[in-house]
């Protein structure tokens, strides 16, 4: 597009950029090292804990609402998936809670005492603002004086795979041995800078409705998120007979760089990232059995994710059930990711497959078999979720039934 009072530009010839080589297919986690998930700490718009979540997701009930905490009257859009009750824009408090509900999911049956919890890494998933050194020092403040950790080890503000990122370092350090556990948390509250922006860009659902991989979609909802999960080494958690929500059987991360803000047409970077995780796993594509899309809602990315699916799957992508948990309960940027982990594991543990909702039709470029109705009961051995951002950052997380 040329700038208003330019020339037209010269044309030149259209340069063909040769096909990113497939890096090496990751070495499979040895059965000691694998890492489980045994806690999951969330609030969200669908109310406190993990159930509530599930219940949620399972029936496709969206939890958007008319945004009252701030002055929308301007915007384009005026919706967004919000907690409960008012929320002060700097509290900590909902991502305190979350944390403390992890750790104690993780520890109700066995407890987990102040020398386990010692040298236990904090990760944290955040949008980078004024604000973050604050949330971060309240955080570090909370898990020491609880469990004795030495306070926030990393803080990730890479977007919207802040949190997925988050999860594959503490995976891998699980893994390797380097540490028997690891809590990873993140947290997005819905406020009028960020709204603004997003506004502005026209990222928003004009109709107040997110819609993934639907006809009609026109962008995405913005949702306030708190989530903490403990990631814990499988020899670890049975020592302390913890029961494991889900096994962390890969993940995967791959980068385009194919624009700022547009995904690759041909979701490359999307089917690395899944690629990757699959190998890490050792598994065919045929035995996922369910996929947690990122589907923002996005004409652009929502179209490049379902060509990607359809890239690694192939014909199984026919018999492969892709919603989107976004649709119920909004974008948390940041905390996006491990919201969506989130629903994914009370998916595996309910047998209860997220909806897509806010569907209006088929769209003939995505060609995807959706969850449209709900409840859909499912058992699958694994199940993948998927994020990418801005920049062309993707992620894949891949999740076995504990």
């Amino acid at each position: 597009m040329t700038a208003t009072g330019t020339s037209a530009p010269t044309h030149r010839p259209a340069t063909h950029r040769p096909a990113a080589p497939r890096p090496a297919a990751p070495r499979p986690v040895a059965p000691a090292a694998r890492p489980v998930i045994t806690g999951v700490g969330v609030l969200s718009a669908a109310g406190r804990g993990l159930a509530a979540l599930t219940e949620a997701a399972a029936h496709g009930k969206a939890a958007f609402t008319e945004v009252a905490r701030f002055d929308v009257s301007g915007r384009r859009t005026t919706q967004a998936a919000l907690l409960p009750g008012t929320v002060p824009l700097a509290s900590t408090f909902p991502l305190a809670r979350a944390v403390l509900e992890a750790i104690g999911q993780a520890g109700r049956q066995a407890g987990l005492t102040a020398a386990e919890g010692a040298g236990m890494p904090v990760l944290l998933a955040l949008h980078s603002d004024e604000r973050t050194r604050a949330t971060a020092d309240a955080v570090a403040a909370g898990v020491r004086a609880h469990w004795g950790a030495p306070g926030v080890t990393r803080v990730y503000t890479g977007a919207c795979v802040a949190a997925a990122t988050a999860v594959a370092d503490a995976a891998a350090l699980v893994a390797a041995g380097r540490h028997e556990r690891v809590l990873v948390a993140a947290g997005h509250l819905v406020e009028p800078g960020v709204f603004a922006v997003f506004d502005a860009g026209r990222a928003l659902a004009r109709d107040g409705e997110l819609r993934p991989f639907s006809t009609g979609r026109t962008g995405t909802l913005l949702g306030d998120a708190a989530v903490a999960v403990l990631v814990e080494s499988a020899p670890a958690a049975e020592r302390r007979s913890a029961p494991a929500l889900a096994r962390l059987a890969g993940w995967g991360r791959a980068g385009d760089a194919h624009h700022v803000c547009r995904p690759e047409p041909d979701g490359a970077g999307v089917a690395r990232a899944i690629e990757a995780a699959l190998g890490r796993a050792g598994i065919a594509p045929e035995q996922v059995g369910y996929v947690n899309a990122n589907g923002t809602g996005s004409d652009l990315a929502d179209r490049a994710e379902a060509t990607a699916l359809r890239t690694v799957f192939g014909p199984h992508t026919e018999q492969l059930p892709v919603s989107s948990s976004k649709s119920v309960h909004g974008h948390a940027l940041e905390a996006s990711a491990l919201l969506e982990l989130a629903v994914t594991v009370g998916a595996l543990e309910s047998g209860l497959t997220p909806v897509n909702a806010g569907w209006l039709g088929p769209d003939p470029d995505v060609r995807l078999d959706l969850v449209l109705d709900g409840p859909h009961t499912a058992r699958p051995d694994y199940a993948l979720t998927l994020n990418s951002a801005f920049g062309g950052a993707n992620t894949a997380l891949l999740l076995a039934a504990a």
